[in-house]
């Protein structure tokens, strides 16, 4: 009796621990890293495609929203798919509907806080269009980011496709090592292309793919020099080596540029925030000393041509510190 007892139960124990190992399986195949990576790899594949409709066929198609009814009418919008590309070179994991949605709880927000706080309308629809556009600038902000950290990656993947040229392997097989060797975001670029002349997408549509999914001048210059070297033929691996170098060099002038440049960004940065900063220590310590600008017809007048005039300087400001190398 004792002996069934022991054996009852220890078969219980397997059948749980069994239990528990299919139900992680389970989750870790839907939604585990792996999951995850093969799905981003997807999303953008889909997002690049930009070929005629048998190549377009062969990658899935990327979702706007999860609801196949919302999905029918974001893609009545027009220019959609900007929003679409957007996010793809951003790098985030939102979808459209996810951004719009976003911009529109930030404009309930924005709009519920100003009529909270009690602010003039001026500055209630300031601040719900703030919200409005929150989402979109974090948006603008991690694309902006992730272009920058692939510019600095790319002078060494292109040293590597070199080397690998040289060293005997077919550029496809180069374009995968730069995949599998590299970090991100470069290396999810070059895996996604690699995955779509897997696919069956021929090595040119690929090409133009990726530089679609990447609006960098840098890249853009690779890829014109690529399909340029196939039609022509010629020395691929000198001609990537000196791709890279004029970029290193661009990136090094670039650097000093900014040095040069940096106390003038300061400048503009304090010269703009600085009414914003007093008007708000005044309206915290006397708001009636500077409610008078919001009630007086006059006094809203010269708020409306003081925000013109600080936006004209703003830009002004900004065509002297932006300079392009």
């Amino acid at each position: 009796m004792d002996y069934l007892y022991y054996v009852f139960g220890i078969l219980i124990f397997i059948a749980v621990v069994l239990l528990i190992e299919g139900t992680y399986m389970s989750w870790n195949a839907a939604k585990g890293p792996e999951a995850e990576r093969v799905a981003r790899r997807l999303r953008m594949m889909s997002a690049g495609a930009h070929t005629d409709q048998q190549t377009a066929s062969l990658i899935k198609q990327r979702l706007l929203a999860d609801s196949p009814a919302l999905q029918k009418l974001l893609l009545q919008l027009p220019r959609v798919q900007l929003l679409d590309r957007l996010l793809e070179q951003s790098g985030m994991d939102w979808s459209v509907a996810d951004l719009l949605g976003l911009s529109g709880l930030g404009l309930v927000l924005g709009a519920a806080m100003g009529a909270w706080l009690g602010l003039p309308a001026p500055l209630l629809l300031a601040v719900a269009a703030v919200g409005l556009a929150l989402p979109l600038l974090l948006v603008l902000r991690a694309k902006a980011k992730r272009l920058a950290r692939l510019g600095a990656q790319l002078p060494d993947a292109l040293d590597l496709i070199s080397r690998a040229l040289r060293a005997g392997h077919a550029f496809p097989t180069a374009m995968k090592m730069v995949g599998d060797e590299m970090n991100d975001p470069v290396a999810a670029e070059f895996r996604t292309t690699f995955d779509e002349v897997n696919f069956g997408i021929s090595m040119s549509d690929a090409l133009m793919n990726l530089a679609a999914r990447v609006p960098s001048t840098d890249l853009r210059y690779f890829v014109i020099a690529v399909i340029i070297q196939r039609e022509t033929g010629g020395n691929l691996g000198e001609l990537l080596d000196n791709i890279s170098g004029i970029i290193r060099a661009r990136m090094k002038l670039l650097g000093q540029v900014k040095v040069l440049s940096a106390e003038g960004r300061m400048s503009a940065w304090v010269l703009g925030m600085l009414p914003f900063g007093a008007a708000a220590v005044i309206w915290t310590t006397n708001p009636q000393y500077l409610g008078v600008l919001f009630t007086d017809p006059s006094g809203r007048r010269m708020i409306t041509v003081c925000l013109v005039m600080m936006a004209l300087g703003a830009l002004v400001m900004r065509r002297i510190i932006r300079i392009r190398v």
